[in-house]
């Protein structure tokens, strides 16, 4: 019969997780490495997966461990949660949140996450898969992009409102931002799915215009770089445009493209968690640094 789990086994595959030696992860657990030794021995039985496996002069976690070790994490952190009822230090804190989010959102968390609570690691996981499972299995702690409410287990709140704008390098030939100036350039087009028709074309084709997508890219970020390299146009959120205003010069585009609700999601068992509730406090605190100016009057 396979080794039951219990927290006191999980608590030895997180430390061989984060230290990926049996070593020294009986020193973080104060354990003997014999102990630790046999306790690897159980949690390979009670998971049927090798966790460690030899690689060259050290060991290397098997993809299941990969997958399960956020899990996990999130399990004795909402144990400890459990029992710990006083007041949260933040100073003292000592956890590592997982956070699912698009562009240009990571810095300003950082700075105020880091000011607050030293100890505190966020580990960023890039946007590309929208499903709420790894809400609900503790993967992913908080998620931050656009979407729309969710399903009745998980917590939706808007941060922000993402407006659309042009970007060209500072030194772009074209000096007007008309419709029809920008069918004069390549465009970049930003889609995860490799998709080269949006909004923009609606509005282009409503007017009788085209423009000529050359490229596709699956970030923001990426778009801003290639832009800032050639004659290439891109549509960016304009937050991202002002962060990048060294090198990309961007303008309003005279056509009624849609606004974007950027959110924060996370799942209902995380509402009462002290850690959770100060962590999605933060990044209410911060949404403002992370919301565009507003734009001027559309032209008519």
């Amino acid at each position: 019969m396979s080794d039951q789990l219990d927290l006191n086994l999980l608590r030895v595959f997180d430390a061989l997780m984060q230290d990926g030696s049996v070593t020294a992860a009986a020193e973080r657990l104060h354990l003997s490495i014999p102990a630790t030794s046999r306790a690897l021995a159980r949690l390979r039985r009670a998971m049927n997966d090798p966790i460690l496996v030899r690689a060259g002069r050290g060991l290397a976690p098997t993809p299941f461990a990969l997958r399960a070790a956020p899990r996990v994490r999130s399990l004795l952190e909402e144990a400890s949660a459990l029992v710990n009822d006083e007041e949260l230090d933040v100073a003292q804190l000592r956890r590592t949140f997982t956070v699912r989010v698009g562009d240009g959102v990571v810095t300003p968390l950082v700075r105020a996450v880091a000011e607050a609570a030293p100890h505190v690691v966020l580990r960023f996981v890039a946007e590309g898969d929208e499903s709420v499972g790894p809400l609900r299995d503790g993967t992913v702690d908080l998620d931050l992009g656009a979407g729309a409410d969710l399903d009745a287990d998980i917590r939706s709140e808007v941060l922000f409102t993402e407006r659309m704008v042009g970007v060209v390098r500072v030194d772009h030939p074209m000096k007007k931002a008309t419709l029809a100036q920008l069918c004069k350039y390549p465009h970049v087009s930003v889609s995860r799915r490799g998709r080269t028709h949006g909004p923009l074309d609606v509005a282009l084709q409503a007017r009788g215009l085209q423009r000529h997508v050359g490229a596709v890219v699956p970030f923001y970020a990426a778009a801003a770089a290639l832009v800032g390299a050639t004659d290439y146009i891109g549509l960016i959120p304009q937050r991202l445009a002002e962060e990048h205003h060294r090198t990309l010069r961007w303008f309003p585009i005279d056509a009624d493209l849609p606004e974007i609700d950027v959110r924060m999601h996370w799942h209902a068992r995380l509402d009462a968690d002290p850690a959770q509730r100060w962590l999605r406090d933060v990044v209410r605190k911060n949404a403002k640094a992370l919301a565009p100016h507003r734009l001027p009057a559309r032209s008519r």
